[in-house]
Protein backbone atom coordinates (compact mmCIF):
# COMPACT_ATOMS: atom_id res chain seq x y z
CA UNK A 1 0.00 0.00 0.00
CA UNK A 2 3.02 2.52 0.68
CA UNK A 3 5.56 3.73 -1.94
CA UNK A 4 8.34 4.90 -0.91
CA UNK A 5 9.67 7.89 -1.38
CA UNK A 6 13.37 7.87 -1.78
CA UNK A 7 15.17 10.95 0.16
CA UNK A 8 19.10 9.65 0.07
CA UNK A 9 20.71 12.53 -1.23
CA UNK A 10 18.02 14.94 -0.51
CA UNK A 11 18.73 18.05 1.44
CA UNK A 12 15.72 17.86 4.23
CA UNK A 13 15.02 20.61 6.96
CA UNK A 14 13.62 19.11 10.12
CA UNK A 15 12.43 21.98 12.80
CA UNK A 16 11.77 21.50 16.32
CA UNK A 17 14.77 20.08 18.73
CA UNK A 18 11.90 18.22 20.89
CA UNK A 19 11.43 14.13 20.75
CA UNK A 20 9.56 14.42 17.05
CA UNK A 21 12.41 16.21 15.80
CA UNK A 22 15.32 14.45 17.37
CA UNK A 23 13.39 11.28 15.43
CA UNK A 24 12.67 12.84 12.18
CA UNK A 25 16.67 13.50 12.04
CA UNK A 26 17.28 9.84 12.89
CA UNK A 27 15.29 8.58 10.76
CA UNK A 28 16.47 10.61 7.72
CA UNK A 29 20.19 9.95 8.40
CA UNK A 30 19.18 6.66 8.26
CA UNK A 31 18.25 6.96 5.38
CA UNK A 32 21.20 8.82 3.25
CA UNK A 33 19.24 12.16 3.27
CA UNK A 34 21.07 15.62 4.50
CA UNK A 35 19.44 17.27 7.45
CA UNK A 36 19.51 20.90 8.35
CA UNK A 37 17.65 20.59 11.80
CA UNK A 38 16.10 24.03 12.48
CA UNK A 39 15.12 25.18 16.03
CA UNK A 40 13.83 28.84 16.29
CA UNK A 41 14.82 29.05 20.34
CA UNK A 42 18.39 30.58 20.10
CA UNK A 43 18.49 29.91 24.08
CA UNK A 44 18.14 25.80 23.50
CA UNK A 45 21.94 25.05 23.75
CA UNK A 46 23.81 23.11 20.73
CA UNK A 47 25.59 20.86 22.83
CA UNK A 48 22.30 19.25 24.13
CA UNK A 49 21.08 18.72 21.03
CA UNK A 50 23.95 17.14 19.90
CA UNK A 51 23.89 14.72 22.91
CA UNK A 52 20.02 13.89 21.84
CA UNK A 53 21.09 13.03 18.11
CA UNK A 54 24.07 11.15 19.31
CA UNK A 55 27.96 11.05 17.83
CA UNK A 56 27.56 9.93 14.38
CA UNK A 57 25.00 12.60 13.45
CA UNK A 58 26.12 14.84 10.61
CA UNK A 59 23.26 17.12 10.53
CA UNK A 60 23.39 20.74 10.07
CA UNK A 61 22.54 22.86 13.31
CA UNK A 62 20.46 26.15 12.54
CA UNK A 63 19.10 28.17 15.66
CA UNK A 64 17.35 31.44 16.32
CA UNK A 65 15.80 33.41 13.20
CA UNK A 66 14.91 31.61 10.28
CA UNK A 67 17.97 31.95 7.21
CA UNK A 68 15.76 32.81 4.11
CA UNK A 69 18.49 31.75 1.52
CA UNK A 70 18.18 28.16 3.05
CA UNK A 71 14.48 27.61 1.47
CA UNK A 72 16.12 27.82 -2.22
CA UNK A 73 18.37 24.79 -1.55
CA UNK A 74 15.75 22.15 0.34
CA UNK A 75 13.85 19.43 -1.48
CA UNK A 76 11.63 18.67 1.47
CA UNK A 77 10.70 20.15 5.17
CA UNK A 78 9.36 18.32 8.24
CA UNK A 79 7.76 20.17 10.93
CA UNK A 80 7.62 18.84 14.35
CA UNK A 81 3.26 18.73 15.53
CA UNK A 82 3.87 22.32 18.13
CA UNK A 83 4.75 24.64 14.90
CA UNK A 84 2.29 25.70 13.28
CA UNK A 85 1.59 25.33 9.56
CA UNK A 86 1.37 29.37 9.14
CA UNK A 87 4.21 30.38 10.47
CA UNK A 88 6.18 33.10 8.13
CA UNK A 89 9.04 30.62 7.60
CA UNK A 90 6.62 27.88 6.56
CA UNK A 91 4.53 29.98 4.54
CA UNK A 92 7.79 31.14 2.60
CA UNK A 93 9.03 27.23 2.31
CA UNK A 94 4.98 26.65 0.56
CA UNK A 95 5.63 29.34 -1.45
CA UNK A 96 8.33 28.22 -2.89
CA UNK A 97 7.06 24.50 -3.58
CA UNK A 98 9.13 22.83 -1.03
CA UNK A 99 7.17 19.83 -0.04
CA UNK A 100 5.77 20.49 4.12
CA UNK A 101 5.50 16.85 5.85
CA UNK A 102 5.00 16.24 9.94
CA UNK A 103 6.28 13.76 11.54
CA UNK A 104 3.43 11.08 10.58
CA UNK A 105 4.12 11.59 7.14
CA UNK A 106 8.12 10.90 7.24
CA UNK A 107 7.74 7.72 9.30
CA UNK A 108 4.87 6.48 7.16
CA UNK A 109 7.27 7.12 4.54
CA UNK A 110 9.16 4.85 5.94
CA UNK A 111 6.82 2.02 7.35
CA UNK A 112 5.63 -1.21 6.53
CA UNK A 113 2.43 -3.33 7.31
CA UNK A 114 -0.80 -1.94 8.25
CA UNK A 115 -2.47 1.59 9.92
CA UNK A 116 -4.95 1.47 12.67
CA UNK A 117 -5.05 5.82 12.82
CA UNK A 118 -7.07 6.96 15.48
CA UNK A 119 -7.80 10.76 15.59
CA UNK A 120 -11.05 13.10 17.96
CA UNK A 121 -11.02 15.90 20.24
CA UNK A 122 -11.06 13.43 23.43
CA UNK A 123 -10.83 9.52 23.84
CA UNK A 124 -7.71 8.98 21.45
CA UNK A 125 -5.40 7.88 23.94
CA UNK A 126 -7.73 5.42 26.06
CA UNK A 127 -9.39 4.05 22.52
CA UNK A 128 -5.10 3.79 21.17
CA UNK A 129 -4.20 1.83 24.31
CA UNK A 130 -6.89 -0.26 24.05
CA UNK A 131 -6.91 -1.06 20.46
CA UNK A 132 -3.10 -1.53 21.03
CA UNK A 133 -3.71 -3.99 23.52
CA UNK A 134 -6.05 -6.13 21.48
CA UNK A 135 -3.62 -6.03 18.64
CA UNK A 136 -1.22 -7.10 20.98
CA UNK A 137 -2.54 -9.88 22.48
CA UNK A 138 -3.63 -11.22 18.40
CA UNK A 139 -0.36 -10.30 16.26
CA UNK A 140 2.72 -10.92 16.57
CA UNK A 141 4.35 -7.72 15.34
CA UNK A 142 2.83 -5.03 16.36
CA UNK A 143 3.56 -0.98 17.27
CA UNK A 144 1.82 1.94 19.49
CA UNK A 145 2.80 5.43 18.19
CA UNK A 146 1.98 8.90 17.56
CA UNK A 147 0.95 11.49 19.73
CA UNK A 148 0.55 8.84 22.16
CA UNK A 149 4.19 9.47 23.38
CA UNK A 150 5.89 6.79 21.51
CA UNK A 151 7.88 8.26 17.95
CA UNK A 152 6.27 6.61 15.18
CA UNK A 153 9.66 7.54 13.78
CA UNK A 154 12.02 5.53 15.75
CA UNK A 155 9.34 2.42 14.86
CA UNK A 156 9.39 3.14 11.55
CA UNK A 157 12.88 1.04 10.86
CA UNK A 158 11.49 -2.10 13.19
CA UNK A 159 8.42 -2.68 11.06
CA UNK A 160 7.58 -5.84 8.77
CA UNK A 161 5.01 -6.43 6.32
CA UNK A 162 3.13 -8.47 8.84
CA UNK A 163 3.29 -5.77 10.58
CA UNK A 164 0.07 -3.85 12.68
CA UNK A 165 0.58 -0.07 13.96
CA UNK A 166 -2.05 1.48 15.85
CA UNK A 167 -1.47 5.44 15.62
CA UNK A 168 -2.90 7.95 17.87
CA UNK A 169 -3.20 11.34 15.48
CA UNK A 170 -3.60 14.70 16.73
CA UNK A 171 -4.91 17.48 14.61
CA UNK A 172 -1.41 19.46 14.38
CA UNK A 173 -0.17 16.18 12.84
CA UNK A 174 -2.97 15.61 10.19
CA UNK A 175 -2.49 18.98 8.81
CA UNK A 176 0.80 17.48 7.44
CA UNK A 177 0.06 14.51 5.61
CA UNK A 178 0.12 13.33 2.21
CA UNK A 179 0.21 9.71 1.53
CA UNK A 180 -0.57 8.69 5.04
CA UNK A 181 -3.33 5.62 4.39
CA UNK A 182 -4.56 3.76 7.20
CA UNK A 183 -6.96 0.73 6.52
CA UNK A 184 -8.88 1.58 9.54
CA UNK A 185 -9.51 5.20 10.68
CA UNK A 186 -11.75 6.70 13.68
CA UNK A 187 -12.66 9.77 14.57
CA UNK A 188 -14.04 9.59 18.03
CA UNK A 189 -15.42 13.13 17.83
CA UNK A 190 -15.33 16.70 17.37
CA UNK A 191 -15.82 19.33 19.71
CA UNK A 192 -13.82 22.89 19.85
CA UNK A 193 -10.41 22.67 20.99
CA UNK A 194 -6.60 24.08 19.47
CA UNK A 195 -8.45 27.41 18.10
CA UNK A 196 -5.41 29.19 18.85
CA UNK A 197 -3.91 27.05 16.47
CA UNK A 198 -6.56 26.04 13.66
CA UNK A 199 -8.55 29.45 14.49
CA UNK A 200 -11.80 28.08 13.37
CA UNK A 201 -13.84 25.01 14.07
CA UNK A 202 -14.12 24.21 10.52
CA UNK A 203 -10.46 23.82 10.16
CA UNK A 204 -10.23 21.81 13.40
CA UNK A 205 -12.67 19.83 11.94
CA UNK A 206 -10.77 19.74 7.82
CA UNK A 207 -7.76 18.57 10.30
CA UNK A 208 -9.17 15.76 11.55
CA UNK A 209 -11.31 14.63 8.39
CA UNK A 210 -7.79 14.71 7.02
CA UNK A 211 -7.03 10.97 8.61
CA UNK A 212 -9.49 9.45 5.55
CA UNK A 213 -8.44 11.69 2.60
CA UNK A 214 -6.16 8.81 0.81
CA UNK A 215 -8.74 5.72 2.20
CA UNK A 216 -11.05 4.01 -0.05
CA UNK A 217 -14.52 2.26 0.34
CA UNK A 218 -12.66 -1.00 0.65
CA UNK A 219 -11.58 0.22 3.84
CA UNK A 220 -13.38 1.90 7.07
CA UNK A 221 -13.59 4.98 9.14
CA UNK A 222 -15.31 4.00 12.77
CA UNK A 223 -17.29 7.26 13.59
CA UNK A 224 -19.56 8.82 16.27
CA UNK A 225 -23.07 9.06 15.22
CA UNK A 226 -24.24 11.40 18.50
CA UNK A 227 -21.61 13.77 17.76
CA UNK A 228 -22.88 16.28 14.99
CA UNK A 229 -19.70 16.85 13.18
CA UNK A 230 -18.48 12.99 12.71
CA UNK A 231 -22.22 12.13 11.58
CA UNK A 232 -22.62 14.63 9.18
CA UNK A 233 -19.13 13.88 7.82
CA UNK A 234 -20.18 10.26 7.30
CA UNK A 235 -22.13 11.31 4.27
CA UNK A 236 -19.53 11.97 2.45
CA UNK A 237 -16.49 10.07 4.22
CA UNK A 238 -14.45 8.53 1.54
CA UNK A 239 -14.41 5.34 3.59
CA UNK A 240 -17.04 2.86 4.35
CA UNK A 241 -18.61 4.12 7.53
CA UNK A 242 -19.27 2.04 10.70
CA UNK A 243 -20.70 4.05 13.36
CA UNK A 244 -21.49 3.90 17.23
CA UNK A 245 -23.87 5.24 19.46
CA UNK A 246 -24.40 5.83 22.92
CA UNK A 247 -28.23 7.03 22.87
CA UNK A 248 -29.85 5.08 20.47
CA UNK A 249 -30.00 1.35 19.09
CA UNK A 250 -28.32 1.35 15.38
CA UNK A 251 -29.65 -0.86 12.45
CA UNK A 252 -25.58 -1.11 11.57
CA UNK A 253 -23.42 0.05 14.09
CA UNK A 254 -22.50 -0.54 17.90
CA UNK A 255 -24.97 0.75 19.95
CA UNK A 256 -25.13 0.86 23.97
CA UNK A 257 -28.25 0.27 25.72
CA UNK A 258 -29.91 -1.21 28.79
CA UNK A 259 -26.38 -1.57 30.43
CA UNK A 260 -25.04 -3.70 27.07
CA UNK A 261 -23.13 -2.62 24.20
CA UNK A 262 -24.33 -4.50 21.01
CA UNK A 263 -23.35 -4.86 17.51
CA UNK A 264 -26.03 -4.65 15.11
CA UNK A 265 -26.02 -6.52 11.26
CA UNK A 266 -28.87 -4.77 9.36
CA UNK A 267 -31.35 -4.42 12.26
CA UNK A 268 -30.76 -7.78 13.97
CA UNK A 269 -28.92 -7.06 17.30
CA UNK A 270 -25.99 -9.06 19.55
CA UNK A 271 -25.57 -8.62 22.88
CA UNK A 272 -21.70 -8.60 23.74
CA UNK A 273 -20.92 -7.49 27.14
CA UNK A 274 -21.84 -5.34 30.09
CA UNK A 275 -20.63 -2.54 31.43
CA UNK A 276 -20.81 -2.43 34.80
CA UNK A 277 -19.58 -6.14 34.87
CA UNK A 278 -17.39 -6.98 32.05
CA UNK A 279 -15.37 -3.56 31.89
CA UNK A 280 -12.95 -1.62 34.39
CA UNK A 281 -13.49 1.56 32.91
CA UNK A 282 -15.85 4.45 34.00
CA UNK A 283 -18.39 7.05 32.27
CA UNK A 284 -20.35 7.40 28.87
CA UNK A 285 -17.07 8.66 27.82
CA UNK A 286 -15.21 5.06 27.99
CA UNK A 287 -18.08 3.24 26.49
CA UNK A 288 -18.12 5.02 23.88
CA UNK A 289 -13.95 4.14 23.56
CA UNK A 290 -14.59 0.79 23.71
CA UNK A 291 -17.64 0.53 21.14
CA UNK A 292 -14.93 2.52 18.58
CA UNK A 293 -12.32 -0.01 20.33
CA UNK A 294 -14.54 -2.81 19.11
CA UNK A 295 -15.57 -1.59 15.68
CA UNK A 296 -11.38 -0.95 14.72
CA UNK A 297 -10.70 -4.40 16.27
CA UNK A 298 -12.99 -6.30 13.87
CA UNK A 299 -12.42 -4.28 11.03
CA UNK A 300 -8.63 -5.12 11.67
CA UNK A 301 -9.49 -8.96 11.23
CA UNK A 302 -9.24 -10.46 14.83
CA UNK A 303 -12.12 -12.33 16.26
CA UNK A 304 -14.92 -10.75 18.60
CA UNK A 305 -13.87 -13.09 21.11
CA UNK A 306 -10.57 -12.41 21.32
CA UNK A 307 -11.57 -7.94 21.23
CA UNK A 308 -13.61 -8.99 24.85
CA UNK A 309 -11.48 -11.07 26.55
CA UNK A 310 -9.02 -8.10 26.12
CA UNK A 311 -11.60 -5.37 26.86
CA UNK A 312 -12.26 -7.42 29.83
CA UNK A 313 -8.83 -7.08 31.62
CA UNK A 314 -8.12 -3.75 30.26
CA UNK A 315 -7.58 -0.92 33.08
CA UNK A 316 -7.91 2.63 32.34
CA UNK A 317 -5.28 5.07 30.84
CA UNK A 318 -3.09 7.35 33.82
CA UNK A 319 -4.52 10.30 33.78
CA UNK A 320 -8.02 10.34 32.60
CA UNK A 321 -10.62 9.67 35.36
CA UNK A 322 -8.25 7.56 36.92
CA UNK A 323 -9.27 6.53 40.09
CA UNK A 324 -6.23 7.16 42.49
CA UNK A 325 -7.32 6.24 46.82
CA UNK A 326 -9.58 6.53 48.60
CA UNK A 327 -9.12 8.42 51.83
CA UNK A 328 -11.38 9.20 54.89
CA UNK A 329 -14.17 7.75 52.96
CA UNK A 330 -13.33 10.13 50.24
CA UNK A 331 -12.57 9.28 46.67
CA UNK A 332 -9.86 10.99 44.92
CA UNK A 333 -10.02 10.97 40.86
CA UNK A 334 -7.02 12.54 38.31
CA UNK A 335 -8.46 13.45 34.88
CA UNK A 336 -5.56 15.75 34.39
CA UNK A 337 -5.51 14.54 30.64
CA UNK A 338 -8.50 16.80 30.72
CA UNK A 339 -7.43 19.82 29.19
CA UNK A 340 -10.22 20.98 27.17
CA UNK A 341 -13.91 21.45 28.44
CA UNK A 342 -15.17 18.49 26.54
CA UNK A 343 -12.97 16.11 28.14
CA UNK A 344 -13.62 17.83 31.32
CA UNK A 345 -17.37 17.25 30.95
CA UNK A 346 -16.70 13.65 30.57
CA UNK A 347 -14.83 13.74 33.87
CA UNK A 348 -18.01 15.02 35.72
CA UNK A 349 -20.56 12.82 33.67
CA UNK A 350 -18.27 9.85 35.07
CA UNK A 351 -18.59 11.33 39.33
CA UNK A 352 -21.97 9.27 40.93
CA UNK A 353 -20.97 11.62 44.25
CA UNK A 354 -20.83 15.27 45.07
CA UNK A 355 -17.30 16.68 44.23
CA UNK A 356 -15.22 18.91 44.79
CA UNK A 357 -13.64 20.08 41.67
CA UNK A 358 -10.21 21.97 40.50
CA UNK A 359 -10.20 23.38 37.23
CA UNK A 360 -8.24 26.33 35.57
CA UNK A 361 -4.48 26.66 33.93
CA UNK A 362 -3.34 27.87 30.28
CA UNK A 363 -5.84 29.67 28.39
CA UNK A 364 -6.25 28.18 25.30
CA UNK A 365 -8.91 30.41 23.68
CA UNK A 366 -12.18 28.42 24.54
CA UNK A 367 -15.58 29.20 26.32
CA UNK A 368 -16.46 27.73 29.55
CA UNK A 369 -20.01 27.73 29.54
CA UNK A 370 -20.71 23.72 28.36
CA UNK A 371 -18.15 22.80 30.95
CA UNK A 372 -20.32 25.09 33.60
CA UNK A 373 -23.52 23.41 32.90
CA UNK A 374 -22.69 19.87 33.04
CA UNK A 375 -21.73 20.57 36.65
CA UNK A 376 -25.53 19.30 37.48
CA UNK A 377 -25.72 19.74 41.22
CA UNK A 378 -22.43 17.17 41.33
CA UNK A 379 -19.94 19.90 41.86
CA UNK A 380 -19.97 21.29 45.52
CA UNK A 381 -17.07 23.34 44.90
CA UNK A 382 -14.90 24.47 42.46
CA UNK A 383 -11.27 25.47 43.47
CA UNK A 384 -9.60 27.46 40.61
CA UNK A 385 -6.32 27.82 39.74
CA UNK A 386 -4.20 29.22 36.86
CA UNK A 387 -4.52 31.95 34.18
CA UNK A 388 -7.79 31.42 33.17
CA UNK A 389 -9.03 31.29 36.98
CA UNK A 390 -10.40 34.47 36.69
CA UNK A 391 -12.13 34.26 33.69
CA UNK A 392 -14.28 30.75 34.41
CA UNK A 393 -15.28 32.30 37.64
CA UNK A 394 -17.03 35.13 35.79
CA UNK A 395 -18.20 32.13 33.73
CA UNK A 396 -19.24 30.14 36.19
CA UNK A 397 -20.97 33.26 37.84
CA UNK A 398 -22.75 34.32 35.05
CA UNK A 399 -23.99 30.70 35.00
CA UNK A 400 -25.29 30.28 38.41
CA UNK A 401 -22.78 28.87 39.88
CA UNK A 402 -21.03 30.63 42.44
CA UNK A 403 -19.08 28.30 45.44
CA UNK A 404 -15.63 29.30 43.97
CA UNK A 405 -12.58 29.31 45.59
CA UNK A 406 -9.24 31.19 44.55
CA UNK A 407 -5.88 29.50 44.82
CA UNK A 408 -2.85 30.59 44.19
CA UNK A 409 -0.56 27.48 43.89
CA UNK A 410 -1.21 23.72 43.11
CA UNK A 411 -0.92 22.53 46.63
CA UNK A 412 -2.79 24.92 48.32
CA UNK A 413 -5.09 23.79 46.35
CA UNK A 414 -5.43 20.31 47.45
CA UNK A 415 -5.00 21.46 50.60
CA UNK A 416 -8.46 23.50 50.02
CA UNK A 417 -9.86 20.20 48.66
CA UNK A 418 -8.76 17.81 51.23
CA UNK A 419 -10.56 20.53 54.15
CA UNK A 420 -13.74 20.64 51.79
CA UNK A 421 -14.47 17.06 50.95
CA UNK A 422 -16.75 15.05 53.54
CA UNK A 423 -16.93 11.71 53.91
CA UNK A 424 -18.78 10.12 50.84
CA UNK A 425 -17.17 13.07 48.37
CA UNK A 426 -15.74 12.95 45.37
CA UNK A 427 -12.06 15.25 44.70
CA UNK A 428 -11.72 15.11 40.87
CA UNK A 429 -8.72 16.99 39.18
CA UNK A 430 -10.13 17.78 35.68
CA UNK A 431 -8.93 20.91 34.92
CA UNK A 432 -10.63 21.67 31.50
CA UNK A 433 -7.13 23.85 30.49
CA UNK A 434 -3.99 22.69 29.41
CA UNK A 435 -1.34 22.59 32.11
CA UNK A 436 1.55 25.09 30.35
CA UNK A 437 2.25 27.81 32.42
CA UNK A 438 2.21 26.08 36.26
CA UNK A 439 3.61 22.37 34.74
CA UNK A 440 5.82 21.22 31.60
CA UNK A 441 2.70 18.71 30.96
CA UNK A 442 -0.63 16.85 32.03
CA UNK A 443 1.44 14.33 33.09
CA UNK A 444 3.58 15.63 35.96
CA UNK A 445 0.26 17.46 36.96
CA UNK A 446 -1.12 14.56 37.52
CA UNK A 447 1.58 12.69 39.06
CA UNK A 448 1.58 15.70 41.86
CA UNK A 449 -1.86 15.01 42.10
CA UNK A 450 -1.20 11.38 42.93
CA UNK A 451 1.95 11.79 44.85
CA UNK A 452 -0.49 14.27 47.34
CA UNK A 453 -2.71 12.32 47.49
CA UNK A 454 -1.22 9.02 48.32
CA UNK A 455 0.62 10.49 51.08
CA UNK A 456 -2.59 11.60 52.70
CA UNK A 457 -3.49 9.54 55.97
CA UNK A 458 -6.97 7.18 56.25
Amino acid sequence: MNKMIDLHGKKVLVVGTGISGIGSTQLLEANGAEVVLYESNDKVAESDVRAKLGENSRAELVLGAFPQELSDKLDLAVLSPGVPTDLDFVLLLKEKKVPVWGEIELAYNYAKGRVLAITGTNGKTTTTSLVGQIMQEYYDSVYIVGNIGNPYTEAAPLMKDETVSVAEISSFQLETIEHFHPCVSAILNITPDHLNRHHTMENYAAAKEAVTMNQTKDEFCVLNYENEYTREFGERCPASVVYFSSARELENGLYYADEYIWLAKNGESEKLLNVKTDMNLVGLCNIENVMAAIAISMHAGVPMTNILQTIKRFVAVEHRIEYVATKNNVVYYNDSKATNTDAAIQGIKAMDRPTVLIGGGYDKGGEFDDWILAFDNKVKKLVLIGQTRDRIAECARRNGFTDIVFADSFEEALDICVKEAQPGDAVLLSPACASWGMFPNYEVRGKMFKEYVNKLRG
